[in-house]
C-alpha cells in the first residue's frame, strides 16, 4: 500500500502496476483524452480484458462516490483524514 501511495515512480510497484496506476489517473483527471491505445498497452503489460473492466468499474466507481460526497458536502470523519 505504501508503494501505492507513493505513486507512479515508487521502486516498490512492478511495470504493469505503474502502468495501470497511470493509466486510472489519466481516466480520472482527463477522461476525454482516454483511447484504445491506453488500453493496448495495459494489454501489452499482460492485462485481460477482464482485468481492463475492472479497473475501469473501480476507478469510475471511486470517482463517482467521491463526486457524490464533494457535491453534497459530505466531511470525512477525525480518523480518516491524513
Amino acid at each position: 500500500m505504501e508503494a501505492v501511495r507513493r505513486g507512479t515512480d515508487s521502486p516498490g510497484l512492478s511495470e504493469p502496476d505503474r502502468a495501470m496506476l497511470r493509466f486510472s489517473t489519466r481516466l480520472t483527471q482527463h477522461p476525454g483524452q482516454v483511447g484504445s491505445e491506453d488500453l493496448e498497452e495495459l494489454r501489452r503489460l499482460g492485462f485481460s480484458d477482464s482485468q481492463l473492466l475492472d479497473i475501469v468499474q473501480v476507478v469510475a466507481y471511486f470517482n463517482f462516490v467521491n463526486r457524490m460526497a464533494d457535491g453534497l458536502g459530505v466531511e470525512l470523519e477525525p480518523r480518516w483524514k491524513d
